[in-house]
């Protein structure tokens, strides 16, 4: 990030609160409900996506189930853009395409309409959290699937111990709080 929002980064940093043994023993629980709840700070970090998302051709962007509607859904709307869900298994209504992705106790699934993204579409996945990469790689996949050109993925925040944009190798990854 350049310089000169250092300082919006700092702000945003400070406010994410850790929560230690969620949602089970011995995982800190990155809490963005601070961010969320206070205007200027969920402006902030709306902000720091859009501008991200500022000077590239962008025909859609990708939200992830759910925390990603939250980002993804304003940043559309700021762009004049499309947004598309990216949702868990049977909460789609119409025909979906859908992969599958590990856990660390099973696997999901996850779907999108089949129209939803028109092929050659260039899109942009925003999510809140990037940790193992394994929803976000399965996203990808999809998105790819249904012929969409996957211009970067972008999160609030990467837990760069997890390593999870390993598994988004071939797609640019965009974190802006890095824990």
């Amino acid at each position: 990030m350049p310089a000169m929002h250092s300082d919006t980064i700092d702000k945003l940093r400070a406010a994410v609160r850790d929560v230690p043994d969620f949602p089970k023993k011995g995982i800190v629980f990155k809490d963005i409900t601070p961010i969320l709840n206070n205007g200027a700070l969920f402006k902030a970090s709306v902000d720091v996506f859009l501008e991200r998302c500022c000077g590239k051709k962008i025909d859609k962007i990708v939200g992830i189930d759910a925390r990603g509607f939250l980002f993804g859904s304003v940043v559309a709307y700021e762009l004049g853009v499309g947004f598309v869900p990216l949702r868990k298994k049977g909460r789609l209504p119409y025909k979906t395409e859908s992969a599958k992705y590990s856990l660390e106790y099973g696997e999901a699934e996850m779907e999108l309409h089949v129209d939803a993204i028109t092929p050659g579409e260039q899109i942009v996945l925003i999510d809140d959290l990037l940790a193992t990469g394994g929803t976000s790689a399965s996203a990808a996949a999809l998105i790819k699937k249904v012929g969409g050109e996957l211009v970067e993925a972008q999160f609030l925040i990467e837990l760069e111990f997890l390593r999870g944009r390993e598994k988004l190798a071939l797609t640019p990854v965009i974190s802006f709080l890095k824990y």
